[in-house]
């Protein structure tokens, strides 16, 4: 049995999140993830302005009139989303924590991809792999997806994007889209990164509270370190503290974006406490444009 409070949960999420695919995404999604080329459907009479290429000889001979072939895209794509749900990401100083941001997230766009026949699986690691979902297609199988990433208790706190990125390697060897979920505070995954980006097509989703790059004046305050445990007392009232604590957040979010750029690596900035599905239009209104060049 499902517990009450998850089952509204993932009731609210499949409401929420189906309606902003049949609003917004549904189609902002499959211009911009594309089949995997063209599949044969049928052959029909020859028509003035058919190019000559398309003719199928062999049916030509056969009935003595002109015929051609027709194609259409096969669009079935593979879509695995690979979600860092380590200790760092069970905060939030909005009214959602982290984790929670990354499977709306999750639910967002596996939606759109069954609604465009696509199937979808799911890797969840820490610094190991804590979950594989095959990919599959249908709504049931993105509810069991969404019922898992939110009811998910990690076995590990710390993380290891490496360690995500070398499953997905191992299991997935047909050419998929992944979006890796993060975030994309653990160090030493660049290598990896560019690996798969040259075998799948990839996206970054960096998720970040606010509070992550800027700290409000709030007095004297205790931090711990969600993965280490380590705790240190700040004193939120100096603004040489400030300044210093959001140039740091900035440097931190610049030097990731700078990494991406030069693996060749498509990404999306998620804040907590914004609307990311504007986010995620404009991303694929960019990519759309790009690709349209």
């Amino acid at each position: 049995m499902i517990p009450k409070e998850l089952a509204k949960k993932i009731r609210y999420l499949q409401i929420y999140t189906s309606k902003a695919v049949n609003d917004s995404l549904a189609g902002e999604y499959e211009s911009v993830f594309k089949g995997r080329g063209m599949e044969f459907e049928e052959v029909r009479e020859y028509q003035v302005g058919d190019e000559i290429r398309s003719i199928d000889w062999n049916v030509t001979a056969r009935t003595g009139e002109p015929y051609v072939k027709l194609f259409v895209e096969e669009r079935e794509l593979t879509v695995m989303f690979l979600v860092d749900l380590s200790a760092s990401g069970a905060f939030g100083s909005t009214r959602q924590l982290k984790n929670e941001v990354a499977a709306e997230l999750c639910a967002l766009l596996a939606f759109s991809a069954i609604k465009n026949n696509d199937k979808v699986g799911l890797i969840v690691f820490t610094d190991q792999v804590e979950m594989f979902i095959p990919p599959a297609k249908g709504t049931t199988h993105v509810l069991r997806l969404i019922r898992e990433l939110l009811n998910f208790t990690p076995r590990q706190g710390q993380t290891d994007i490496s360690t995500g990125i070398e499953y997905l390697g191992r299991v997935t060897n047909k050419k998929s889209v992944v979006f890796l979920i993060s975030d994309f505070l653990g160090e030493g995954f660049e290598n990896q990164m560019r690996v798969l980006a040259k075998r799948h097509d990839l996206i970054a989703v960096s998720v970040t509270d606010p509070r992550e790059v800027m700290m409000p004046n709030v007095g004297l305050i205790q931090l711990e370190d969600a993965e280490t445990g380590e705790v240190v007392l700040i004193d939120t009232g100096s603004a040489a503290f400030r300044k210093q604590y959001k140039g740091l957040g900035s440097e931190r979010q610049d030097r990731l974006r700078r990494s991406f750029r030069a693996m060749d690596v498509d990404h999306i900035e998620i804040y907590t406490g914004k609307d990311y599905v504007v986010d995620l239009i404009r991303f694929f209104r960019t990519r759309e444009r790009r690709l349209q060049r």
